[in-house]
Order: C-alpha cells, then sequence, then structure tokens
C-alpha cells in the first residue's frame, strides 16, 4: 500500500509540475517589450510607472538603444514597441516587410531638436542653419570657434552628439546638412544624452545637440542656442515647437506598435490602450510637447479599427 502511495504521489507530481511550469511561463508571458529612442523613453518610462500601479501584474521593459537600434529589434520581433524619433527609413520598411512585422506608427508628441551649449558661453548664443552646416557638415572644416565667425573667439570648438542609431541624429543630419546620417565625424558621440549633457555642462568651449526634453531637465546647467533659419531666429520652447515656428528642428516623435502583438496579447493592448488614454496628461511631466487630446483619441480609434 506504501508503495502503491507513493507512485500515486510522484505521478501527481509528474503531471502537476509541467502544469505548474506552464502557469510559470504564462505568468512570464505577461509582459510588454519595448526599445529604441532615447528622447521617447522618458515619456515611456513615466507612463509605464504609472501603468504599475494600475496593473502590477504586467512587466513593461523598456530599453534605449536608439531608434535605428530599436527597429532592428522591431522587425526581428525581438519587442512589442519601437520607440522613434523620426520615421523608419525604406531600408527598415523592406526589412519589416521580410519578416511579415505588421505595424502601426503612432504619433505621440512634439518635439524640437536643441542646439546647447554651455552656460558661460556668451558668443553662440545665436546661429544660423547655414553657420550649423558649417560646423556639423561631412566636409567640416571648422576647429575653433573663430572659423565661423571671425569675431567669436580663436579658441577649439569641442562637439557632442547623438550616436549613427540614433533618430535624433538622422533627422538633425537631414535638417542640417541635406541628408540624413551625412555628418563630420570628429565630436563625441553618445546614445545616452546624459553623456552628453555631462560634456557640454562642463567645457566653456563645447556644443552638443539633443532632444528638447533633456534640455528642460538640464536647463540649469546648460543654454538653448536660437536657430536662425534665414527668416526668423526663433529659440526652442513648448509654444514654439508645438506652432510650428521654431525651424528646421521641430519634429514629431513616434511609438511603432507591433499589431500582432496588441491585437493577441491582452497585455501589450492594455498597456497601449491606457498610453494614448493618459498621453496628453503624461507627455507634458517629461519636457515633450502634448499633440491634445483629441489627437490622442483619433490615433487610439485608428489602432482599434487596424487590421
Amino acid at each position: 500500500m506504501l508503495m502503491k502511495s507513493i507512485r500515486r504521489n510522484c505521478l501527481s507530481l509528474i503531471i502537476a509540475l509541467p502544469l505548474a511550469l506552464n502557469l510559470t511561463a504564462s505568468a512570464a508571458e505577461k509582459s510588454v517589450r519595448i526599445d529604441g529612442s532615447s528622447t521617447v523613453f522618458p515619456a515611456v518610462e513615466a507612463m509605464a510607472e504609472e501603468f504599475r500601479e494600475a496593473h502590477g501584474s504586467i512587466k513593461v521593459n523598456i530599453g534605449v538603444s536608439g531608434t535605428g537600434g530599436g527597429f532592428k529589434k522591431f522587425v526581428a520581433k525581438e519587442i512589442d514597441i519601437a520607440n522613434a524619433s523620426r520615421k523608419m527609413k525604406p531600408t527598415e520598411v523592406e526589412a519589416a516587410q521580410k519578416t511579415a512585422v505588421k505595424y502601426q506608427m503612432v504619433p505621440v508628441a512634439f518635439d524640437g531638436i536643441t542646439v546647447v551649449i554651455n552656460p558661460k558661453n556668451t558668443w553662440a548664443t545665436t546661429i544660423t542653419v547655414e553657420e550649423l552646416k558649417t560646423i556639423w557638415g561631412k566636409d567640416s572644416k571648422v576647429k575653433n570657434w573663430s572659423d565661423v565667425r571671425k569675431e567669436w573667439p580663436n579658441r577649439p570648438i569641442k562637439l557632442y552628439g547623438p550616436g549613427t542609431d540614433s533618430g535624433t541624429f538622422d533627422f538633425f543630419t537631414e535638417a542640417i546638412n541635406g541628408k540624413a546620417g551625412e555628418s563630420r565625424s570628429e565630436f563625441v558621440k553618445s546614445e545616452d544624452d546624459n553623456v552628453l549633457v555631462t560634456g557640454v555642462s562642463g567645457d566653456l568651449d563645447a556644443m552638443g545637440y539633443f532632444g528638447y526634453t533633456y534640455f528642460k531637465e538640464n536647463s540649469k546647467k546648460l543654454k538653448a542656442v536660437t536657430i536662425n533659419d534665414g527668416k526668423n531666429a526663433v529659440a526652442p520652447s513648448e509654444k514654439t515647437i508645438a506652432d510650428g515656428s521654431y525651424k528646421p528642428l521641430g519634429r514629431q516623435v513616434f511609438i511603432y506598435l507591433n499589431l500582432e502583438s496588441y491585437k493577441k496579447r491582452e497585455e501589450v493592448k492594455t498597456f497601449v490602450d491606457f498610453f494614448m488614454k493618459e498621453a496628453d496628461r503624461v507627455i507634458p511631466d517629461v519636457g515633450l510637447i502634448s499633440l491634445g487630446k483629441k489627437s490622442y483619441d483619433e490615433e487610439l480609434k485608428k489602432l482599434q479599427a487596424a487590421k
């Protein structure tokens, strides 16, 4: 009898163990995987923090590998959402087609790429688009500030900018140099905007650029440069970015959503729906500019109707 009882208990354990493992696996699957733009990251992070309070059983995992890095993972089906500070390139669209990734591009905020200098810099407070091209162009010969304007100091200019996987890098180089990805190579590159903030804030002769969010967070350490597009000289602000007068560096930023994840996995749908319903309230808190509640409601309707 004892042996039969042991056999029954062992058999029950053998049957129960896979069931337990399946339940554990199901619980582990309740996660949303996100990666991409450092510009969009603060908004998604803030949204995820609020979401966790209401939906603690769903994990939201967020990486910051830059827009290009996020798209690589997105088309490989490694993530559900790609944060993007630019639209997909034709090569990325083609890669998504090859891996049969159906997606929807969802605008989430306005942003303005902000050119920053050290707060003690008193000479380069306003700069033209042509002067930016002189500094950042592929064949730039600029080494000193005086190479840009003769009246500026004859001191070495030290440059900081996003890495080449960054959507901000692509957008800036296209807006200023005329072609995405075309840039001088001699500058400190980093996908981590905090590295750029530290570099510029610690060096009188430094100049850099990144999203408005990071400038706003660090406005006591940095000075934003006013950009003259040949018609008007405009400083970046919530108002000038939203009304389109901050040219040519104003832009929209996005999330790209895997539609299969959204349609078939309740945790992804729950997070994205929460994001769109709360975006108008949360987005401004992280320095990005809201698109307005009406726009978010319309985008959510488009998502829910997508096939």
